[in-house]
């Protein structure tokens, strides 16, 4: 799992949703049924999760590991 700080309670428990589901077509149908607060916080979790991917990484310098998470958030 990816580790993102400095999430809300809140925030956590949606990053805990968007990271457990296994599709993306299943976190896009999950965003859709929340409201917009809710929806914007999952956009900025997504961007974070991203952002994380690419950093750690970058570090380890495994980019067919990065990619395929890239792939699985995408």
């Amino acid at each position: 799992m990816i580790e993102v700080t400095g999430l809300s309670k809140r925030q956590k428990a949606l990053y805990d949703i968007i990271w457990n589901i296994d599709e993306w077509a299943q976190v896009e149908t999950f965003i859709k049924c929340l409201s917009k607060r809710d929806r914007i916080d999952c956009e900025g979790i997504i961007e974070l999760i991203r952002l994380a991917i690419i950093e750690e990484f970058s570090e380890t310098r495994s980019y067919e590991e990065a990619n395929e998470l890239i792939e699985r958030i995408k």
